[in-house]
């Protein structure tokens, strides 16, 4: 039923209302403003306000129509109504047709967000008789920009059975101009059997990614709604305390505000209408012309607090005409209204109507709306907003405070910067899951009955984080010892499961950012770079007993003994054609092999013991001797060079060479991110590479090739016949720290991809943990082998740091 009023005016006019069933507290605030001006006689001195009162169902236009022409016949002023926009557009065309003013206050169907009424069709060239009290509606407007604010690119909408969805056709066309990923979803009155069905219903991985989208989530209901979806949701552990809702509303009251924040975890949003007072209370109650009830200017007092937006509106209508009343008799314009009939067909409209209009458009008023006026298309230009909001947290109860305010002039008058967390992360507690990799993360302690303490790289970093930001972590392996790849059923398993099923907040180790895993995790900015090598076994070192035959070739040395020959016997025939003279009784020593031996003999620098004294021997002789002295001067210095400097050469010196070569057998660890992009290199058509493509065969020629975890590979280069394809840091590190000196690494000159922090998905640490990871400096030495010894320089200081 709609309920109808009307004021009568003492000189013969009366003036009229209607309003809705539903609205019991409206007729009870519109009679109470009546009873306000009739008592102080500040707006009408002498004249007094006769009011009649009538209930009519809210949806049914025709008995909305039958009401307001009985008043129309009685003889009435205005029409002032408050109902929904079925019933308005017919009473708009009736007001239209009689030239009666209608102030038309638009009540939403039990609380939910309004929607803009849908226009009603008009006669061109007549005026508009409805006055909309109410403002426009602009929660599009607000949304819109309180979304862009906070930079959401994906979350759920989610709206009451009350709601007309068809208000917010205008937000979801901007938010997909913009590819913003919003879902809609409706909320129904049931709404335990709502989330029951989805538990029935859905597979676990299914809810785990439903879980996910709940982070963000925007909220067009009533408040009772919203506070009974908001514990629903919160009871069934759908939602965790990194989740961030915004509740949207016009009529959201400081009761409900205080009920909503306790049920919900998390951090919350809330924008609502607000009306600008004086912080005065004298100012707040006392106009320039009248006085406010002061129960109701109050906001200490219990009714005020209870008072709905439309009760706000029904009380400054009543305090607005009866001004447009009181400024009408002081112009001596009144123009007397006799009865009207909607029936009859010689029935005339009233012809002080147009008047009547133009003066309540004219003059404004204070009140309870801080401000009512009209503009000349009939519109109040004047709403606020204010958005309200908590921090992010488990505690329920937390405290709220206003962020920014809105109107249509201004725009948003404030920040929304997403304040996760107050005094940076103090007072937080992560838990941290980590795989063990050298050298990111390995143990340092491990006492029994005591928790284990870690050190390395990841650890250092950590460390820094935690003194910037005063949070505090607890520690824990991964239980498979794997990062985490997606399985066949969907599930990630590793490091990355705990994260997706938030049994850890952040994720810590040699952890590299990949699209899969920024599917499921969010990820910090790379803080360091990260490229594919291989670990391979130096060629070792024998011990060769004719090493000093090394500086010539064997064809040299083949050359030198047949010169020794062939001189030996040239010596000897030029000896044995020309003898030397010899004293009275000796006897010629010039054999073949004295010959032999006084050759070899210069030529390894000892000299003779045969004189030859021929002219031709000796020449022979001084040619041999110059001969001598280049080849033992040349073969001296190139055996001092081979002694000192002893060159193992390695077949392998880059990833074109390793995949070339089908002798060594290589390997990585299976369904880890390096398997993962060694298969997408050689599988994607869009970045195939030649070079991975004979990478991944080899790897996949034997099951005997991959591993299960880092170690095994390391082991298996160490005492076997393989190469272990793996993260480059971490080979170099392995390399460099190793006993024996008995690893060489081969890396991809370009760095691939980057390492990265990962935590839950839409984790409230992912803003503050990439601005200030940049604060950490780079890791300081650490023994490292290099060929010949130890040196000081950390391998790690080799690779490219992001900061």
């Amino acid at each position: 039923m709609l309920l109808t009023s009307l004021f009568l005016f003492c000189v013969c006019v009366f003036a009229g209302a209607i309003f809705d069933e539903s609205a019991r507290k409206d007729d009870e605030v519109f009679r109470m403003a009546v009873a306000d001006l009739n008592l102080n006689n500040e707006i009408l001195e002498t004249e007094k306000i006769t009011i009649s009162v009538e209930f009519v169902d809210g949806n049914n236009p025709f008995q909305a129509v039958q009401e307001a022409c009985e008043l129309m016949n009685r003889g009435i002023l205005a029409l002032v109504s408050s109902i929904g926009c079925m019933s308005a557009g017919s009473l708009q065309t009736l007001a239209d047709a009689m030239h009666i003013p209608h102030l038309f206050i638009q009540k939403s169907p039990a609380g939910s967000p309004r929607s803009a009424c849908p226009p009603t069709g008009r006669v061109p060239g007549t005026d508009d008789y409805t006055l909309m009290v109410r403002p426009q509606v602009y929660l599009n407007e607000v949304i819109m920009q309180v979304v862009s604010e906070y930079g959401w690119q994906k979350f759920v909408l989610f709206y009451d059975s009350n709601f007309d969805i068809r208000g917010i056709e205008d937000f979801l066309d901007r938010t997909s101009q913009q590819g913003l990923d919003v879902s809609l979803q409706k909320v129904e009155a049931n709404i335990n059997m709502m989330i029951t069905s989805l538990f029935r219903t859905m597979r676990t991985e299914e809810l785990h990614r439903y879980r996910d989208t709940l982070r963000r989530a925007v909220l067009f209901m009533s408040p009772a709604t919203a506070k009974a979806f908001i514990s629903e949701v919160v009871e069934t552990n759908l939602v965790a305390f990194d989740c961030h809702w915004i509740l949207i509303n016009e009529e959201i009251s400081d009761y409900d505000l205080q009920d909503l924040v306790m049920k919900s975890i998390g951090r919350l949003t809330v924008i609502r209408q607000t009306f600008p007072m004086p912080p005065n209370a004298t100012q707040r109650c006392v106009k320039h012309n009248h006085r406010i009830n002061g129960a109701l200017c109050d906001p200490k007092n219990a009714k005020s607090q209870q008072l709905e937006i439309t009760n706000r509106y029904i009380y400054d209508s009543v305090l607005l005409l009866a001004n447009t009343f009181h400024k009408k008799l002081e112009d001596r314009k009144w123009h007397s209204m006799a009865s009207l009939s909607c029936i009859r067909k010689t029935s005339k409209p009233w012809q002080g109507g147009k008047s009547m209009l133009d003066t309540v458009k004219k003059f404004g008023v204070s009140g309870l709306t801080s401000f009512l006026e009209f503009t000349d298309n009939g519109t109040n230009p004047n709403i606020f907003f204010e958005i309200l909001g908590t921090n992010y947290g488990e505690d329920r109860g937390r405290g709220v405070s206003r962020l920014a305010t809105w109107d249509p002039v201004h725009g948003l008058n404030g920040t929304l910067s997403d304040r996760k967390l107050e005094n940076n992360m103090r007072g937080v507690v992560l838990r941290v899951v980590t795989v063990l990799e050298e050298p990111f993360v390995m143990v340092s302690e491990n006492v029994l009955g005591k928790p284990k303490k870690y050190q390395g790289f990841s650890i250092d970093v950590l460390d820094a984080l935690a003194n910037y930001l005063g949070f505090k972590y607890e520690i824990f392996v991964a239980p498979d010892h794997k990062y985490g790849s997606l399985q066949p059923d969907g599930m990630w398993n590793g490091l990355m499961g705990e994260l997706v099923f938030k049994r850890a907040d952040v994720g810590l180790s040699a952890v590299t950012i990949t699209p899969e895993r920024e599917g499921a995790v969010d990820f910090t900015t790379r803080y360091m770079d990260y490229s594919v090598g291989v670990l391979l076994r130096k060629a070792e070192r024998t011990v060769d007993m004719f090493a000093c035959l090394a500086p010539f070739d064997l064809s040299l040395w083949a050359c030198i003994a047949g010169t020794v020959l062939l001189v030996g016997i040239l010596v000897y025939l030029l000896n044995w054609l020309n003898p030397p003279r010899l004293p009275m009784g000796a006897v010629s020593s010039t054999t073949l092999y004295n010959s032999m031996w006084f050759v070899y003999g210069s030529f390894v620098q000892q000299g003779g013991e045969v004189p030859y004294t021929t002219l031709a021997t000796r020449m022979m002789m001084g040619v041999w001797w110059m001969f001598a002295l280049i080849v033992i001067s040349s073969y001296t210095a190139n055996l001092a060079a081979f002694l000192t400097i002893t060159r193992i050469e390695n077949s392998i010196q880059s990833l074109q060479d390793l995949s070339r070569q089908t002798d060594l057998p290589y390997g990585t660890v299976l369904d880890s991110a390096v398997y993962d992009q060694v298969r997408s290199k050689a599988m994607n058509p869009f970045e195939r590479d030649p070079m991975y493509s004979q990478m991944w065969r080899m790897i996949n020629r034997t099951g005997d090739n991959n591993v299960d975890e880092s170690k095994e590979g390391i082991r298996k280069v160490k005492y076997g016949h393989f190469g272990f394809v793996w993260d480059a840091a971490v080979l170099e590190y392995v390399a460099v720290n190793d006993e024996d000196c008995s690893f060489y690494t081969v890396a991809s000159n370009a760095p691939d991809r980057g390492y990265g922090i990962a935590m839950q998905h839409g984790s409230p640490y992912r803003d503050e943990l990439p601005s200030s990871i940049y604060h950490h400096p780079p890791p300081t030495g650490d023994a490292s082998c290099e060929e010949g010894g130890r040196s000081s320089h950390h391998p790690l200081l080799e690779t490219s740091f992001l900061m």
